[in-house]
């Protein structure tokens, strides 16, 4: 886990602002990244009125508007009035990961989940950076729900351990994982934020699954049930869970009945290449549905403004993506092929090959006070397209938007760069695509 800033959770939300220095900044939570064209409209319409005329992406797919100077009220009833404000006590918590090119069953069970944490009062007490994830995503999820051979896998901080569920107890499942996250984070200095900040939490959060019955909760049918986990899904032992070492994303997961340890199940994930990872969501994309077709586009630094805007609040449905992206979903084969030339024409990246592919950053200068460089200025002038790992440039030691995985960190020092924490002699840009190769 990153060092401890403080021990304030202090995650800013839709509504409880971060005061950046251009201005106070709020984020607004897509679970799963999904939101339609008209929220978007909605969203560009408030940061051209009271921000900066900008809307920044993050890490987790959510949006950010900055230099925001707006009055509470009107904010919240405008985002609640476009659906993106459901609940007022839990909109710092709504931190739900998904793959952008999910299929219908992961983005009901998204939608469900949903609605349930915003049901649940007492899950409004989660800290801001406690994430839930459904389907396989990269991000290093508190309690995710992984597609398995025979239903799902409840993965608790990264640890596999052994339970399976189908699709009717995967919604009550994850908020049960969080409400035994909230127990056994009680009396605990400092509070924990993380699931894995508590010792040996995916075993003690998955003893709580086994043994007690399930809080009733809304399940992705809509139907509330109290039944218990089923009777197959077992605990390994304490000696035999593995460490909390990410399950690759393309790791296949066996039924419980099938782990004949939680240590074999470990050496077994090893196998995966530690620096595979997906390609890039850019040009036209197959599915997720029968005969559709997507379009994917990156948005350099992450920053959607004017032009940018008004042609993407025109698409029905949309996913952000967690590399600073967005995703059309729905479209037939023609639609895409318009749709590819008037991104690009917006000026959004619609190649595979350009230098932007795998880059994002932070804010840096001057958005930030603690930023040490203008990140955003030295990577246009210094990246380049390289098929090998992601690089993230960020204005401090903090390291804010790190994306999830092995990737090359660029960190600005006040009077150079560090690259994977060395300095750099020479050209940037060339020491830079050197490590991504």
């Amino acid at each position: 886990m990153p060092t401890r800033q403080t021990a304030d959770d202090a995650c800013p939300g839709a509504l409880r602002l971060h005061a950046a220095a251009d201005g106070p900044l709020a984020r607004v939570r897509l679970p799963g990244g999904m939101l339609t064209g008209r929220q978007l409209g909605v969203l560009a319409e408030i940061a051209a009125e009271h921000g900066d005329g900008a809307l920044e992406l993050t890490s987790r797919a959510n949006v950010q508007l900055r230099a925001l100077r707006a009055d509470p009220t009107e904010l919240a009833e405008r985002l609640s009035g476009a659906g993106l404000l459901p609940s007022l006590a839990h909109e710092t918590v709504r931190n739900i990961a998904a793959p952008p090119l999910a299929d219908a069953v992961t983005r009901g069970l998204v939608e469900a989940l949903d609605r349930a944490l915003c049901a649940d009062d007492v899950l409004a007490g989660l800290p801001g950076r406690f994430l839930f994830a459904v389907g396989r995503t990269a991000h290093s999820a508190d309690v995710a729900a992984v597609p398995a051979r025979a239903g799902w896998a409840i993965v608790l901080g990264g640890a596999d351990v052994g339970i399976r569920v189908p699709d009717s107890h995967v919604v009550a499942t994850m908020l049960a994982a969080a409400h035994g996250f909230l127990a056994e984070r009680a009396g605990r200095e400092p509070r924990p934020w993380r699931l894995r900040e508590i010792p040996d939490g995916p075993r003690l959060i998955g003893e709580r699954l086994t043994e007690a019955p399930l809080p009733e909760a809304t399940t992705a049918e809509g139907l509330p049930t109290t039944e218990k986990l089923p009777s197959e899904a077992k605990l390994p032992s304490e000696a035999e869970l593995p460490s909390g070492a990410e399950l690759p994303s393309g790791a296949e997961l066996a039924p419980a009945g099938e782990l004949a340890s939680g240590a074999e199940l470990a050496r077994t994930e090893e196998l995966a290449p530690a620096e595979t990872r997906a390609a890039p969501l850019v040009g036209k994309l197959v599915g997720p549905g029968p005969s559709e077709t997507a379009v994917g586009v990156l948005v350099p630094f992450g920053r959607l403004t004017g032009v940018h805007l008004r042609v993407l609040a025109r698409a029905e449905r949309l996913a952000v993506t967690p590399d600073g992206g967005v995703v059309i979903l729905g479209l037939t084969a023609e639609a895409a092929n318009r749709w590819t030339r008037e991104l690009g024409e917006a000026g959004l990246v619609t190649e595979g090959d350009s230098k932007w592919v795998g880059v994002t950053t932070c804010a840096g200068r001057p958005g930030c006070g603690k930023a040490l460089a203008d990140v955003r200025k030295d990577a246009d002038e210094a990246a380049r397209f390289v098929d090998g790992r992601p690089v993230h440039w960020v204005g401090c030691e903090r390291g804010c938007g790190s994306p999830a995985g092995r990737h090359v960190r660029v960190e600005a020092t006040g009077d150079g760069y560090l690259v994977d924490g060395e300095a750099v002699r020479g050209d940037l840009g060339e020491v830079v695509a050197a490590r991504r190769a």
